[in-house]
């Protein structure tokens, strides 16, 4: 299927079509990110997850759209007890081929989150934290996954997510531009932003070994919080 804007008006459809493409993909994005992740995760997301985080040893926490396991490793070596859920089995079986010494402290269970009542069956005040690293932009309907978290998450439990800024990591942004000023050609490095306020989602590839593209929702920062 090729790239290109995706009809929001059948999320099931959408959901479908984004899961299909994460089973396919399933391997090159593992490749991609290995064991304990590419220069993105260690750099940008991971260090200021932890700290948001604040894991203690023993404390449940709750790995949203675990990918293949990269968190949820990280958390069970610092002493966490981690319970990492994906919708994509494909991706659940990527994480399971990891084998750490802390994996006793691992469950992977396959969990759609746009299903609010398979969310909530997870346990009700079961859990000190719950994170979802970069990947809430990947599922159709975040909706259920916020309204069960509450119903989750024990008394001063946290919730950390990332996500790239929306309104400068969209198709709907452009950073660059060749311009003439002062009778010399000169590239001009600037964002304009034409999409951001309305909810849209594309396809798109972000690796280019990748068989297929998968869809971006892309959503404001206002209906994220």
């Amino acid at each position: 299927m090729g790239q290109g804007l995706v009809n929001l008006d059948d999320l099931e459809q959408a959901h479908r079509e984004a899961l299909r493409a994460w089973n396919t993909n399933a391997a090159v994005w593992d490749e991609h990110m290995g064991a304990d992740g590419n220069d993105w995760h260690l750099t940008l997301v991971w260090p200021d997850t932890a700290r948001m985080l604040d894991l203690r040893p023993g404390e449940r926490v709750l790995d949203v759209a675990c990918g293949n396991g990269l968190s949820a490793r990280r958390m069970a070596a610092g002493g966490a007890q981690v319970v990492a859920v994906d919708a994509s089995e494909a991706m659940l079986d990527r994480a399971r081929i990891y084998a750490t010494e802390h994996d006793g402290a691992i469950e992977y269970r396959q969990v759609d989150v746009t299903d609010e009542a398979a969310v909530l069956a997870l346990g009700e005040h079961a859990y000190d934290a719950a994170v979802c690293n970069m990947a809430l932009m990947d599922i159709s309907d975040i909706g259920p996954l916020m309204r069960a978290l509450p119903r989750l998450l024990r008394p001063g439990g946290r919730f950390v997510f990332s996500v790239p800024h929306p309104c400068f990591n969209n198709t709907g942004a452009r950073v660059t531009e060749i311009v003439e000023r002062h009778g010399e050609i000169q590239v001009q490095h600037s964002i304009k932003v034409s999409e951001y306020l309305r909810p849209i989602a594309e396809r798109g590839i972000a690796l280019a070994r990748q068989p297929e593209p998968h869809i971006y929702f892309f959503r404001p920062l206002h209906l994220l919080l």
